[in-house]
């Protein structure tokens, strides 16, 4: 009896293991895993699981074949990431999910925010990410991929974040119609003057918009216009772009290396409010629930459901 009281009082081996060895493992785990499984393993990593230092980074992807069941329940995940890192995150990237609501709810709690990425977060709207970035005076990187996004947006984000370092604004591609639009390309060269790194795959800008950002980004030293296929390069503001820029790459340099899709979609109209790509094929259903953050810790949605650590 009392050896079996012995083995049962014995702490698991993933106890004793050194605080930097245990702190690499769960940051393999990943964010979602963390705070689903390995708080609740003992607590020791429970203890762990909720130090400010290991919400600095915090990296979401929503995949999978419950696609759409998963994005309420990540938007609460990533809320408690949010409390945990106590206002010290400093990189934020969410894939596939993400919303006005959850951003309003970071951009209270994240001061130091230094970075975001935000990919195909088809909730979030370009009035959602203004008041955002009103609160991230420190943000140095904003890369956004196919988000509905308007020139009136981009004005308030280089007012607003006056040290941005790095613009990205990527957009589906479409081969028809041939959409000429340089209001983003003047948008930013009008508000972002300390740009060094700027991306706009598959932007409408013509050879106007690209001579704007040329003057207005004297800083720039890398200019990805993949796709962008209103831009000519062959004159010579392409001669321009080769003395001012040391890293360029050309509309139709290959996007092996993007990682996301650049396939040509044949769209037959788009709508005005959105002129960075998107068609006028609904995105996101009326009928889509809303959700919204509380002033307090709390997450909740039409159930009550709240965090609880």
């Amino acid at each position: 009896m009392e050896a079996e009281d012995m083995e049962n009082s014995i702490a698991p081996p993933w106890v004793e293991l050194p605080p930097d060895i245990t702190t690499s493992i769960l940051q393999k785990v990943g964010p979602i895993e963390m705070l689903k499984s390995a708080d609740k393993v003992c607590s020791t990593w429970r203890r762990l699981c909720h130090e400010p230092a290991m919400w600095r980074v915090v990296k979401m992807q929503n995949a999978g074949a419950d696609f759409w069941d998963r994005e309420d329940d990540l938007e609460k995940i990533c809320g408690r990431a949010v409390e945990c890192s106590n206002g010290e995150l400093v990189d934020l990237s969410l894939e596939y999910f993400g919303s006005d609501n959850l951003l309003s709810y970071i951009a209270e709690r994240s001061p130091q925010l230094k970075r975001l990425r935000l990919v195909c977060s088809y909730n979030v709207s370009a009035e959602g990410l203004s008041a955002a970035v009103k609160k991230f005076p420190l943000l140095e990187e904003l890369h956004l991929y196919y988000i509905a996004i308007t020139k009136e947006a981009i004005e308030t984000i280089g007012s607003s974040c006056r040290g941005l370092k790095s613009f990205k604004l990527n957009n589906q591609i479409c081969r028809h119609p041939y959409i000429e639009y340089d209001e983003e390309a003047i948008a930013i060269a009008q508000n972002m003057p300390e740009l060094h790194h700027l991306q706009l795959l598959g932007n409408k800008m013509t050879n106007e918009g690209l001579e704007a950002i040329l003057n207005g980004c004297p800083q720039l030293e890398s200019l990805d216009l993949r796709r962008c296929l209103n831009v000519d390069l062959g004159g010579e503001v392409g001669k321009r772009c080769s003395r001012q820029i040391k890293s360029l790459r050309h509309p139709q340099d290959p996007t092996e290396d993007y990682g996301l899709d650049t396939e040509m979609h044949d769209f037959e109209s788009f709508d005005e409010d959105y002129p960075s790509g998107f068609s006028d094929i609904d995105l996101i259903s009326d009928d889509d629930d809303d959700y919204e953050f509380s002033d307090g810790s709390n997450y909740s949605d039409d159930d009550e459901m709240v965090f609880e650590y």
